[in-house]
């Protein structure tokens, strides 16, 4: 039987992300949790954390803007691994939003 590598393939990201260290808060149906940005994008980001997720779910992350001040943005599970973290595709984002995740982009990420 053949492995199915789900890092490649035609459905992989179309928008290029950037590897980035960024301490954030994220909410599920257990209530709110510490994480970490290990990649983001406009399209979405990947999470560190040990948190109970499934694919599907909605998630709220909290991603830093100033000192003690976060911008709410909806995301999407679109896969996750058990106590490592989990993949999110943002959903709804406004301009205010994504522009927060540009700011976000240039001021820790690394091309990847």
């Amino acid at each position: 039987m053949a492995v199915l590598d789900r890092r490649s393939g035609e459905d992989r990201r179309a928008v290029k992300r950037r590897q980035v260290t960024i301490d954030v808060d994220w909410e599920g149906s257990e209530g709110r949790k510490p994480g970490t940005l290990s990649d983001l994008s406009p399209a979405g980001c990947f999470v560190l954390s040990s948190g109970e997720v499934t694919e599907g779910d909605n998630i709220r992350v909290f991603l830093p803007i100033d000192e003690g001040m976060k911008v709410q943005v909806l995301g999407e599970v679109r896969n996750h691994v058990i106590e490592i973290g989990f993949a999110l595709k943002f959903v709804d984002t406004t301009e205010a939003q994504v522009q927060v995740i540009s700011d976000l982009m240039a001021k820790f990420g690394v091309d990847r």
